[in-house]
């Protein structure tokens, strides 16, 4: 199963980080966002990951370059001319960094990946967002709706305290509530190779002209996640999921966790 990453975006609204590192690396609890993400799909085994480039796409490629190299210890024998690696922490993932430009929009960041995608069902999400949603579960529940397109819905927490008025009185003040009132896309799509066929060009916004195209044309489904779900949108963002780590409270942690790998059912693929 094929994961597209979009990686690309400048991050103005985290601008204290982003000056330096694009927004996919800032890291919590000493990892990049964007590895966080990974080890996510990693524990449905998905693991062949797309990541389109686009804003400082350099400095992520010499994440992954050093991470390669570099990890675990060394030991370098002069005389002999080698190195003897221990200690290397292996993934199993398989990773394309690909260049989409970068002024690229959402949309067009995926279609520059086209030639990667047009056989079979791809999944998609953002370089900013983490979740502890059940990524089997979406992928079963995208094949039972048969649309083009699934978008994990998700209500994020309030940021604001809630007001009844009556006759300008208020009758009921309520404190931040957990949930917000609506769903929103929570990334972690699913896609058919059909939904190229909404995209034209780089400036395509794959929110603003796919998906709400695929919408209008009865072919968008919505899995609804109750779950935890959090973007890193600012400071104040990136220091919450901070606190959560560093306290062992993470709800996106579960790939270490003792808990019993999901079965995966994988569609065949035509012959």
């Amino acid at each position: 199963m094929r994961v597209v990453i979009l990686a690309g975006g400048m991050g103005t609204r985290l601008q204290e980080e982003t000056t330096a590192r694009p927004k996919p690396m800032v890291e919590i609890g000493g990892k990049p966002i964007l590895w966080h993400i990974m080890k996510h799909y990693d524990q449905f085994r998905f693991d062949d990951f797309y990541i389109a480039l686009g804003y400082m796409g350099d400095f992520i490629k010499g994440y992954f370059l050093e991470r390669y190299n570099l990890s675990g210890s060394l030991s370098i024998d002069f005389a002999k001319k080698s190195i003897k690696r221990t200690d290397v922490e292996v993934e199993s993932w398989n990773v394309n960094l690909v260049e989409t430009g970068l002024s690229t929009l959402t949309g067009g960041r995926l279609l520059r990946l086209r030639r990667f995608l047009s056989d079979d069902t791809f999944m998609l999400t953002y370089g900013d967002g983490v979740s502890n949603v059940d990524l089997s579960a979406l992928l079963d529940f995208h094949r039972k709706q048969g649309k083009i397109a699934t978008v994990t819905a998700v209500r994020p927490p309030a940021r604001f305290g809630g007001l009844t008025i009556e006759d300008g009185i208020v009758s009921c003040f309520n404190e931040k509530s957990v949930k917000g009132e609506g769903w929103i896309n929570g990334g972690f799509l699913v896609f058919e190779p059909a939904i190229f066929d909404y995209l034209a060009s780089d400036t395509d916004s794959l929110e603003a002209d796919a998906l709400s195209r695929v919408a209008a044309d009865g072919q968008l489904a919505a899995y609804e996640h109750d779950g935890f779900w959090q973007c890193m949108d600012t400071l104040r963002d990136k220091h919450y999921l901070e606190q959560m780590w560093q306290s062992g409270s993470a709800p996106w942690r579960t790939w270490d966790r003792d808990a019993e790998i999901p079965t995966l059912k994988l569609r065949p693929k035509a012959a």
